[in-house]
């Protein structure tokens, strides 16, 4: 059996690194990594260096990233990234099995898209979620439309997917991917993490990612200004930010961050990529997370932290009770870190469930040996 990976970005690689660990191990199987959009931009941390100091191998790339941040922008890049799958589909569809996709950017929706007219057995993991302060929601129904496989995140999740497709064949609910990390990855110690990265997480660290709403690109400007607002009275902690990906007018939050960084003297710190260790190992150890990812939603409970999910990206999805939804308002935000820093989730993660890789590996196998 052959299997090709689509990975557009460091968030889906993120989620498929134990996965990618599991099939290299499976002796009866090939894979194939195929990485294209951000991966490719030294602007957003050239990615794909990550995959390679992990020890995988990139068999392709395609260079997709668009030129700037307009809806214009958005869209060529989704264009390029069609025409550019269409040739690499009219040479190799024919070579893999399986091609596994994975999440709701329009990066993922242009590959899969690309596909459809091939014939493309497509496997499509985090379907049947809702986003419905992005445009994603469109995008991630999309690749769900066009996939035979399903590997959704929770039972909730399934059940959409089966409305969905009006049929509850191929649908299946392994859990979230990524917290198969936690048993796979030894996280940095703060004093290891310093050496990493020369950040020191012993002060009250709060973790940060945000995205822009891409359904109303017109609020992110007084958005980004709440949160600076906010976290600019919070003199106690330091502020670990993530910056965001190539989404409609993300350069509006990644400006005022890296501006916000040289006027608080370093205190908020403004990364691109910390990779997966990285990133689950700031988790760890901070006191609190604030943004609009689905990082939040999906794997913080995992580490007993409280989440401030802000304004609308994710408004829609299923969480857990560690999740705390907030408006982009500098009062409450401010308000509701002081609160919940100071205190531990002690409640499970929804979205858990064991060896989700090998549920993953197992149902392909399973419809390759029946010809789906």
């Amino acid at each position: 059996m052959k299997i090709a990976i689509l990975t557009s970005s460091r968030a889906d690689y993120g989620v498929y690194v134990p996965l990618l660990k599991t099939l290299d191990k499976t002796v009866d199987l090939e894979f194939d990594i195929i990485a294209f959009g951000t991966h490719l931009s030294h602007e957003f941390g050239y990615t794909i260096d990550q995959i390679l100091k992990d020890g995988f191998n990139v068999k392709y790339k395609l260079k997709t990233t668009p030129k700037g941040d307009s809806a214009v922008d958005i869209s060529k890049a989704i264009a390029k990234t069609i025409a550019e799958f269409s040739d690499f589909w009219d040479k190799y569809s024919t070579k893999y099995d399986w091609v596994l996709c994975l999440g709701d950017r329009y990066e993922m929706f242009a590959a899969v898209t690309a596909g459809i007219p091939f014939g493309i057995n497509f496997a499509h993991i985090h379907g049947g979620e809702t986003t419905l302060g992005a445009m994603d929601n469109i995008f991630r129904n999309s690749i769900t439309h066009a996939s035979k496989l399903h590997f959704t995140s929770c039972e909730q999740h399934k059940s959409r997917v089966e409305e969905l497709i009006s049929s509850q064949k191929n649908v299946f609910n392994v859990g979230a991917l990524s917290l198969e990390n936690l048993k796979s990855i030894s996280l940095y110690s703060i004093e290891e993490f310093k050496d990493q990265f020369s950040i020191d997480l012993s002060p009250p660290t709060i973790l940060t990612t945000i995205h822009p709403e891409t359904i109303h690109p017109e609020n992110n400007q007084q958005n980004i200004e709440a949160f600076s607002n906010a976290i600019l009275r919070l003199n106690e902690f330091q502020v670990l930010v993530t910056l965001p990906n190539a989404d409609t007018s993300n350069a509006v939050i990644r400006d005022r961050l890296l501006r916000l960084s040289a006027e608080t003297q370093n205190r908020i710190i403004c990364v691109e990529n910390l990779g997966t260790r990285g990133y689950f190992s700031a988790m760890k150890h901070c006191a609190l997370m604030i943004g609009n990812t689905s990082s939040g939603i999906i794997e913080a409970a995992s580490f007993g932290k409280y989440v401030l999910n802000l304004g609308d990206r994710q408004k829609g999805r299923i969480c857990g009770e560690n999740v705390i939804h907030v408006p982009f308002n500098s009062e409450q935000i401010y308000q509701e870190t002081i609160t919940f820093s100071k205190i531990e989730y002690e409640g499970c993660n929804l979205f858990f469930k064991p060896d989700t890789s090998n549920a993953i590996i197992n149902e392909l196998k399973k419809a390759y040996r029946e010809n789906i």
